[in-house]
């Protein structure tokens, strides 16, 4: 029995780093989403949608034999991302109307867009809920049984495991979202990296649900391979840290 236990407790380490990678992503596109709101709104956005991000998790923690089940809310999420970082890049750097557009930014009556930013965070959180779930319930099907009793149709054991992960996470993104955003004032030449990655991210929901069983386009075990997450990861790293250096701080926070 000791050994399980200490199973168990390995098992969590591992999980409590792998939602705060995820976690990560998730204050990324929070922070990401809600920079253009002023600075009271922007606080508000993001604590809403950190509530949705526990409302998110926990909900799919409870549904996860349906979540499992229905890949279209999987695509709908990776095809989410992906749309809202490539929206931004093509913008940034092919859009003629790049300035009108940031002028209409500023124009714009205060708080017109604080409930679709907050919509928009909603639509992320699931996505990334979904993520977070998936990705902590395969690894803790795969522990030894345990003597209490069942509950949201998994063994009490590999249930709380998930549970006390998924409330690191949600600790981590309360931090994580604050942090992101005063990275991004200092250096404003990281949004379009975080867009990025933001689009990076949604090419990892899509390999998920393209290897869904029901999709069957890619093997089931790819998602979780180790190669492909050496990629995932060497190619998060590589942006974050190429767009690092070649990111310019900002020119208000120098002159202070």
């Amino acid at each position: 029995m000791e050994g399980i236990w200490l199973e168990y407790g390995w098992t969590l380490l591992v999980l409590i780093g792998l939602e705060g990678l995820l976690s990560a992503d998730n204050a990324l596109v929070m922070a990401v989403i809600a920079k253009h709101l002023p600075e009271d709104e922007k606080k508000r956005a993001i604590n809403y949608g950190i509530l949705g991000a526990f409302i998110f998790r926990f909900g799919a923690l409870f549904a996860i034999s349906f979540i499992a089940q229905v890949w279209q809310v999987q695509a709908i999420g990776a095809a989410y991302l992906i749309y809202l970082g490539l929206k931004h890049i093509i913008v940034t750097y092919f859009g003629s109307e790049k300035g009108d557009t940031e002028a209409e930014k500023e124009n714009e009556p205060a708080g017109t867009s604080f409930w679709p930013t907050v919509a928009k965070i909603g639509l992320a959180d699931l996505a990334f809920a979904i993520d977070s779930i998936l990705a902590a319930v395969a690894l803790a099907l795969a522990l030894p049984e345990t003597p209490l009793p069942d509950f949201g149709g998994m063994d009490g054991g590999k249930f709380i495991v998930v549970v006390i992960a998924g409330i690191a996470g949600l600790v981590l993104i309360k931090f994580a979202a604050g942090w992101f955003v005063k990275l991004l004032e200092v250096r404003p030449g990281l949004e379009t990296v975080a867009y990025m990655i933001v689009a990076w991210v949604g090419v990892k929901l899509a390999v998920i649900t393209l290897a869904h069983d029901k999709v069957g386009v890619l093997p089931h075990d790819f998602p979780h391979s180790t190669g492909w997450t050496i990629f995932f990861w060497g190619v998060l790293l590589s942006i974050a840290v190429g767009g690092w250096f070649l990111s310019g701080r900002s020119a208000k926070k120098d002159s202070k």
